[in-house]
């Protein structure tokens, strides 16, 4: 007859994900990228993708994966020849999800007078954002 041998476990250390931290309670986040990304919420945002659609949508939310929903959403198609200028009515999304690996581009809407907002007017890359 075999003896069963004693099976033997071993702890799994899992590294810590440092997205996984969250500020002390009372305390608010002041990394730049999230100070930044704050600051947009409530505000129109120009979205483009890697298909060459344009979204249009009020920014609400993000992950850490650079997913975002935008809110009342239109989309926009380009021209056959690339141009960013549509002659084609938007249609109409209202609230999406826009998977990060598919954002090339993201602009504030440059129609936004509140003074703090306006050192952000410009547009930014997604390896300025990730």
């Amino acid at each position: 007859m075999e003896e069963d041998s004693p099976v033997t476990s071993f702890p799994v250390i899992l590294e810590k994900d440092p997205f996984d931290e969250e500020p002390p309670l009372g305390q608010a986040e002041t990394r730049p990228g999230v100070l930044l990304l704050r600051s947009w919420l409530n505000t129109s945002l120009t979205v483009e993708m890697t298909d060459g659609r344009i979204l249009i949508g009020v920014f609400l939310c993000t992950d850490r994966d650079a997913n975002i929903i935008l809110g009342s959403c239109s989309e926009y198609l380009p021209f056959e020849n690339n141009s960013k200028i549509t002659n084609e009515e938007p249609r109409m999304l209202g609230l999406v999800m826009v998977p990060g690996k598919h954002i090339v581009s993201i602009i504030l809407d440059p129609n936004v007078d509140s003074a703090s907002r306006n050192p952000f007017n410009k547009h930014y890359g997604s390896e300025e954002i990730m």
